[in-house]
């Protein structure tokens, strides 16, 4: 099973357009879906829109939401900006296999690696491997 860490920018996305490709996160099989309060509350303070916020509302309440009590100290190879090593100290925390984010400036040097156990991806990349796999099936 996949346990599956969204970053603050899927949660936005997702919840920015209804027919948003993201959504397609909350209907994997074999797959658990895991946020932080901190990622949520991030998502939920950038979205305008009532429906936006609707929508954010209704996806987060299929999402195992944490609240982290403690940190993950990241390696020392590892830089991030402040606002961003919460999110992945969650990520390791709450056992997630990947951390799914579209933050390409923060996280990109670390796509298709993993940091404390957990593989850093793409949403996209994330979306195709599984359509890959279950073709190869």
């Amino acid at each position: 099973m996949h346990v599956l860490f969204l970053d603050a920018n899927v949660l936005f996305s997702a919840a920015y357009r209804a027919e948003s490709r993201l959504r397609e996160l909350w209907t994997l099989p074999e797959t658990q879906l895991v946020t932080s309060g901190y990622a949520l509350e991030e998502a939920r303070r950038n979205l305008d829109g009532i429906d936006q916020r609707r929508r954010l509302e209704a996806l987060a309440a299929e999402v195992r939401v944490i609240h982290e009590s403690g940190s993950w100290a990241l390696p020392p190879d590892v830089i991030l900006p402040e606002k961003d090593r919460p999110i992945l100290s969650a990520a390791v925390v709450s056992g997630a296999t990947h951390l799914v984010t579209g933050d390409q400036t923060h996280f990109g040097p670390w796509y298709g690696k993993q940091v404390g156990g957990v593989s850093i991806i793409r949403p996209a990349v994330y979306l195709q491997s599984r359509e890959e796999a279950s073709v190869s099936e």
